[in-house]
């Protein structure tokens, strides 16, 4: 399918007009209705917004589905969760330093299967969330239906997305090794713009130690950090947590182990 029935498939699944998404992109609907009948593509710099607006990602509306993509969807797609539904053990760490005493909007960078985002919703926060994988969110929101509460799922790709609503808290685990390192910065600053006053960031990445034997074909498609890398990214911040560990992983079905930097911190303004 080439970009322009893609863009058309998805702008009918969005409920949008050729004019309605044209007025979102600030463009003429003549050059949507030129995308789609194949006569013309969109610039280059339009597509990170397209997706956006479309609900999918760069890969997606460009035909590309990368063999990390295939792999997680095949996990996603598997009954039950993948990952369990207990939460991660950093939503303890929100509620215990920011309870939803007053409504707490919390934005959770690829939800998997939704665990964490559902955990938190139940427990009073108004969350967001979104996944690279279909399957991943339709079982996210299937497990929020379960449990009678609300998520705003949405798929979006973490190279791609720059959020344009603020946040009280931004949550990420085991996603940030998926960013190449030039685009770190950009994103990372980026999520700091949209963090309110006293928000935090509670995050994790997985680092590279050479001691540490990773399993076989973890390194395609991904970019270990360095150890201490994420914490330069947030100098002008207060770190409430600051931590390294060495831990044992089965995913993918092959023993190995993961180094990984974890962090909490509070966006201070004088």
């Amino acid at each position: 399918m080439d970009i322009g029935n893609i863009i058309a498939k998805k702008r009918k699944a969005a409920g949008l007009t050729q004019k309605g998404l044209a007025e979102k992109l600030n463009i003429s609907f003549q050059a949507v209705s030129k995308w789609e009948q194949g006569a013309a593509n969109p610039e280059i710099d339009l597509l990170p917004s397209l997706a956006q607006i479309l609900g999918t990602t760069v890969d997606a509306l460009v035909g590309y589905r990368s063999p990390i993509l295939a792999d997680y969807e095949a996990r996603y797609e598997e009954d039950g969760y993948y990952w369990g539904i207990e939460p991660n053990r950093f939503c303890y760490e929100i509620m215990r330093r920011m309870p939803p005493v007053k409504p707490v909007r919390v934005l959770d960078i690829g939800c998997g299967e939704g665990k964490d985002a559902v955990f938190l919703a139940r427990n009073g926060y108004q969350v967001s969330a979104f996944d690279i994988t279909d399957s991943g969110i339709e079982k996210g929101k299937m497990l929020a239906e379960k449990c009678g509460t609300y998520v705003d799922f949405f798929k979006a790709d973490i190279r791609d997305f720059r959020p344009t609503k603020n946040y009280d808290v931004i949550f990420c685990s085991g996603v940030f090794h998926f960013v190449p390192p030039d685009l770190r910065p950009e994103i990372m600053e980026s999520l700091k713009k949209h963090t309110n006053k006293n928000g935090l960031h509670t995050m994790n990445v997985f680092i590279h130690k050479p001691f540490v034997e990773e399993g076989a074909g973890k390194d395609k498609e991904r970019y270990y950090w360095k150890s201490g890398e994420m914490f330069t990214y947030y100098t002008d911040w207060l770190i409430h947590k600051m931590d390294e560990e060495i831990f044992d992983c089965n995913s993918g079905g092959i023993p190995h182990k993961h180094c990984m930097d974890l962090m909490i911190a509070e966006k201070i303004i004088h």
